[in-house]
């Protein structure tokens, strides 16, 4: 067989030399729609990067970490704060019970009181920042404090002996009132007692409202109270600071962010539409809760309480929400903590408000 064969006219050569075939341009055209490719591909992960980009400032600009108050330095100079002011109000326990001046220690024992109801109230405003086991920490120290003053106080300031005493005796002698800051040490409840803030008090069947956007930013984060309601419907529309909600029944509650926290005690047969950093509610029954929360809502005490996701609306809500740093649903609403329940197991006495069961968006910027 020759070395050279022609086949259709053309020549193989069977030998080590490559081919040299003019086939029209056709390699140079592969080649260079190859480049093409490579750089629309190029182009198009670089569009992509540019797109994610873009989507990854705008969720920072409604993240909820992008608040400074939860970072570890804040908690830290909380706790820091928190043990030195404990530290002080146990040395003045420890000072009143040495004290050999009975003149002075009802005065003494009240001023300490006040130390506690104010230690009280800054783990409260504190709380929506604070990891749920230091809040529990702080209240246990605070609850402890307070039976130690009940000791102090039953130990210096022992009770009357029973005498039979004369009718025609001194008349002059005007009998002590109680001071509320020493009552609120012995019943937790009238810590609201204490408290010297605007707002809705001893009301019954009305709709009560207040709208803080119209009162222009130095309103927002002021605190607000509500106390002793019933059969009444709240709207608060704006921004607040905090807000403190003490023996309500049969209410419905509408309120927009609360910037800082919710402290609820008391309430019977209520509706509450809620948005906030922290909630924690004491002594509820037969509540339903619509929240946007920024940590898990606490409950103690309470029986038959619902919760569902925040159904507020009226003009300029998206703009306080944003401001308040809620803009992001969470869904913390549907985890909540019972401090009374240590099982492992659901706690039987919250649960999650079925949808056939829940209201809709209720617009409060709407007269009745």
């Amino acid at each position: 067989m020759a070395d050279n064969m022609k086949i259709d006219g053309r020549v193989n050569v069977y030998d080590d030399k490559p081919i040299e075939e003019d086939d029209g341009g056709l390699s140079k055209g592969i080649i260079k729609d190859e480049i093409s490719n490579t750089a629309i591909q190029r182009k198009h992960a670089a569009m992509i990067q540019r797109l994610s980009n873009l989507h990854q400032s705008r969720l920072a600009s409604c993240k909820p970490n992008s608040d400074p108050n939860t970072s570890p330095d804040s908690t830290q100079s909380f706790l820091s704060h928190f043990s030195g002011s404990k530290r002080s109000i146990e040395s003045e326990l420890s000072q009143v019970c040495k004290t050999q001046d009975p003149t002075n220690l009802r005065s003494e024992l009240e001023r300490v009181s006040a130390s506690i109801a104010s230690l009280e109230k800054q783990v409260a405003e504190s709380s929506y920042f604070l990891p749920s086991y230091e809040v529990r920490s702080c209240l246990k120290t605070v609850s402890e404090l307070k039976q130690a003053l009940e000791q102090a106080n039953s130990t210096v300031i022992p009770k009357k002996k029973f005498s039979f005493r004369n009718k025609t005796a001194k008349k002059d002698l005007i009998p002590e009132c109680p001071s509320k800051n020493n009552t609120m040490a012995q019943n937790p409840g009238s810590f609201f007692q204490g408290l010297d803030l605007p707002g809705f008090q001893d009301r019954e069947n009305e709709v009560l409202s207040m709208d803080f956007s119209k009162a222009g930013e130095d309103k927002t984060g002021g605190e607000f109270m509500l106390s002793d309601l019933r059969g009444c419907e709240v709207r608060l529309l704006g921004c607040v600071r905090a807000l403190f909600v003490h023996k309500l029944k049969n209410c419905k509650v509408y309120v927009g962010p609360v910037t800082g926290s919710v402290l609820i005690e008391e309430a019977k047969g209520c509706v509450f539409v809620l948005a906030s950093h922290q909630i924690r509610i004491h002594h509820a029954t037969e509540c339903d809760f619509y929240l946007r929360v920024r940590s898990r809502p606490i409950i103690e005490d309470s029986v038959g309480v619902r919760f569902a996701p925040y159904r507020l609306g009226y003009a300029g809500i998206e703009r306080d929400l944003e401001r308040a740093n809620l803009c992001e649903e969470s869904g913390y609403w549907a985890n909540v903590d019972d401090f009374r329940w240590l099982r492992a197991v659901q706690s039987p006495n919250w649960s999650v408000l079925p949808e056939d069961d829940r209201i809709g968006v209720v617009d409060i910027s709407k007269p009745e």
